[in-house]
């Protein structure tokens, strides 16, 4: 076998070895004299003037994208131009623009306005009171006093008040609104954190250190200072912030060891470049010689390929390496995966044999093998409990992509079963369609109160899911059964928890087990009682509400499923409309596809009995009016049709109203109202008021009388009023029509 791999591990390590001691003997040598010193600190003032311009640089630029953004953002303006600033949408535009400013520069620690006339704080999270704020006590300070203008002294500030440790902030106020307002103030905290970052990545931990110290000598940060020793070098001022930088180098760095360099230590260096060489080869001999185990049977088993493919040539030892890992990598995640999909498979098809009450032989074995659940037995006891996506096809379906939904139904099963551990339960959570998660729980042995706790269990669930993900979830619980085989009795019990809806109230459902058993549906006597209230709707008679009334009771005394019900309505619907949707277009019209759709929807979308029967009523009772007006409006007609020629005899009276026609025809005026809006599709009201614009215009084109002589001819008490109608009516004054028609050339014939 060739000695490739052993020469490349050999002559790797000499290339860094050799570069690392060069390096260190030329710069003993560049260092050892006067000048080195003067470059020293030359180069110290050029780092530290740099570092003390970028932090002055981060600041300022933190201060102006945050006054930028306030001065660019008219919702501020406006917020505080507003009396009622509690409910302006400006307030939701600041928030928004706060976590955006705050977002956007990694040295915020927070940005906030503080409100004085309302005494409140406008953060990134919203509006709320100043008493109990976090920032509470620089409030105060604030309204105490007139802090100093600029960057105020390092404070403690705590951001959260669940954090242990506050955090050092810098601090500078702005009146508002900008830039000198006093209605409130702008608090900018800028993170020392962040600031400290900085300045440790600009200084050499090896050889440098800095003190800052503010205007009272007070140390602001040390960075990488020794307590003892060091030479400081330069001292420069930050006036925008009133620090002063003081940059040296440690002790024991380049000045201690510097003057000590003689030839004495050039030829240390060369015995220790010898002796590492002489170490090198010995440690690689050594280490070595497992490799060369591996690489004598790669090497074997790569000539058996080669002479099988009939191929010849040397092989690179890296590429044969390489080849080998590759393959034996590729194995194990394609069996990692086959394993993982398998075990998932039999995991998803073992939950629903359960819920079936199917295969359960040998079922305690894999409960242990593939579910969370532990100490199972033969006799232990488990629920059932199946949580339903409500208004799956119509919401969840429509509002979510693919995607999205099944990233939410994880999250909600994790959340279940995150809410089961806290809950001190064992369950076993899984999909089984694609709107209803199924949970099984194993009850303690003892446990008594289980149904309790998980119904308990299940509120909290539903009202974490409808507050969090704005998804409402129905549950139904089945009852605690003894034994494996018959979980899927407590499914069942579940299951017909579900789908009585309407009849059992609340979206969590208790199932109860010593439940009397309900009579077999009797659909044939429904239909009968359908078919009698379709005859008294038909025949005009009040009686239907009572057989609609039969029938609700009927659902709930033979405990009818929800789709029955909802199918039995259909049928009533459908009946109906066979029925009287012939009798006039408004009828056919009312039953039309589009109307009977809504009112299904709407059907489809009550949560109890009593809703749908609400709804239910409310459609029938508009349709039987209707029904009703069709079949009296026909041997009305005479009425309404000298009801018209009355008004038009009599527009001109001040007293003609509806009171005034039910007086004259013995009719009550809502029923005059509704008969003449039948037979002339136009209100009493508008018929009257155009027979007299017509008079009135005629009056002002032909006589010169004056608007109150007019007013009185057409019916109104006096000028105003007319005046007010007809310009309503036509667009311009009466004063002006007559003025602007007499002035045509056809007029002046």
């Amino acid at each position: 076998m060739s000695r490739t791999w052993y020469r490349r591990l050999l002559l790797s390590y000499f290339p860094i070895f050799l570069l690392t001691v060069t390096v260190l003997i030329f710069a003993s040598f560049v260092f050892i004299n006067d000048i080195s010193r003067m470059e020293t600190k030359k180069a110290d003032r050029a780092a530290s003037g740099y570092l003390l311009d970028s932090v002055d640089r981060a600041v300022q630029e933190a201060e102006l994208s945050v006054l930028e953004a306030v001065e660019d953002n008219s919702a501020y303006k406006t917020y505080f131009n507003t009396d009622e600033r509690g409910g302006t949408p400006s307030v939701y535009a600041i928030a928004q623009s706060l976590r955006s400013v705050t977002a956007a520069s990694p040295l915020l620690e927070s940005v906030y306005i503080y409100d004085k006339r309302n005494e409140s704080v406008l953060t990134q999270s919203g509006l709320r009171p100043a008493d109990g704020f976090t920032d509470e006590a620089w409030i105060e300070t604030i309204s105490a006093e007139t802090p100093a203008s600029g960057w105020q002294p390092i404070r403690e500030y705590e951001s959260d008040p669940a954090q242990r440790n506050p955090v050092r902030v810098l601090t500078i106020d702005k009146g508002m609104p900008l830039p000198f307002g006093s209605e409130g103030v702008l608090v900018i905290n800028i993170k020392m954190s962040a600031i400290e970052r900085m300045i440790d990545n600009g200084v050499n931990e090896q050889l440098s250190f800095l003190t800052i110290e503010d205007r009272s000598g007070e140390p602001v940060y040390q960075a990488h200072a020794e307590t003892a020793g060091g030479r400081a070098l330069n001292t420069l001022t930050l006036d925008r912030l009133g620090w002063t930088f003081t940059s040296g180098i440690k002790a024991g760095g380049l000045f201690g060891w510097v003057s000590v360099i003689s030839y004495l230590w050039v030829g240390i260096a060369a015995v220790t470049v010898l002796c590492a060489i002489i170490y090198l080869v010995y440690i690689t001999r050594r280490n070595y010689k497992p490799v060369q185990i591996i690489m004598n049977r790669i090497e074997a088993h790569q000539m058996r390929v080669l002479d099988e493919e009939g191929s010849g040539g040397a092989a690179d030892e890296l590429k044969l390496i390489d080849g080998v890992l590759e393959g034996l990598i590729n194995h194990t995640r394609d069996y990692e995966q086959k394993s993982r999909e398998n075990m998932l498979l039999q995991r998803s098809r073992l939950f629903a044999d359960l819920l079936r009450g199917e295969r359960t032989e040998g079922a305690v074995t894999l409960l242990e093998r593939l579910s969370p659940l532990g100490g199972v037995t033969a006799s232990s006891r488990f629920v059932v409990v199946v949580h339903e996506i409500a208004r799956y096809e119509n919401v969840f379906r429509d509002r979510y992509t693919r995607g999205d939904e099944n990233t939410l139904k994880f999250a909600l099963m994790n959340v279940q079963q995150e809410m089961t551990r806290a809950a001190s339960l064992q369950g076993w959570a899984e999909w089984i369609g694609p709107d209803r998660l199924a949970v099984l729980f194993l009850a303690e042995s003892g446990s008594t109160d289980l149904p309790e706790r998980l119904k308990a269990l299940a509120e909290d669930y539903r009202s974490w899911t409808e507050r969090n993900l704005r998804i409402s979830l129905r549950c139904g619980i089945g009852h605690c059964v003894q034994g494996i085989e018959r979980i899927g009795n407590s499914h069942e019990a579940a299951e017909s928890a579900l789908r009585h809806k309407l009849l059992l109230h609340g979206d969590i459902v208790l199932a109860d087990p010593d439940e009397p058993s309900r009579r077999l549906l009797e659909t044939y006597n429904y239909l009968q009682t359908i078919a009698e209230l379709v005859k008294q709707f038909r025949m005009s008679s009040g009686q239907w509400r009572e057989h609609l009334e039969r029938i609700f009771e009927s659902f709930e005394r033979d405990f009818v499923r929800d789709d029955v019900i909802r199918s039995l309505i259909r049928a009533m619907l459908d009946m109906l409309g066979r029925e009287v949707a012939l009798m006039s277009e408004r009828l056919q019209e009312a039953l039309a596809e589009d109307n009977t759709a809504r009112l299904r929807q709407r059907l489809d979308e009550a949560e109890t009995l009593g809703e749908v029967k609400t709804l239910l009523l409310e459609y029938l009772t508009d349709l039987f009016r209707i029904y009703v007006s069709v079949s009296e409006t026909k041997s009305y007609r005479a009425m309404v049709s000298e009801m018209k020629t009355y008004i038009e005899e009599n527009f001109t009276n001040p007293d003609l109203s509806l009171k005034h026609l039910s007086d004259r025809f013995q009719i009550t005026g809502k029923y005059a109202s509704y008969l003449f809006k039948t037979e002339f599709d136009m209100k009493f009201v508008d018929f009257v008021t155009e027979l007299r614009m017509k008079e009135a215009e005629r009056l002002l084109l032909e006589t010169d009388e004056p608007l109150q002589e007019i007013a009185l001819r057409v019916g109104y008490a006096n000028a105003i009023t007319f005046g007010r109608v007809f310009k309503r009516i036509s667009g311009i004054t009466p004063g002006d029509y007559r003025r602007t028609r007499r002035d045509r050339p056809f007029f002046q014939a």
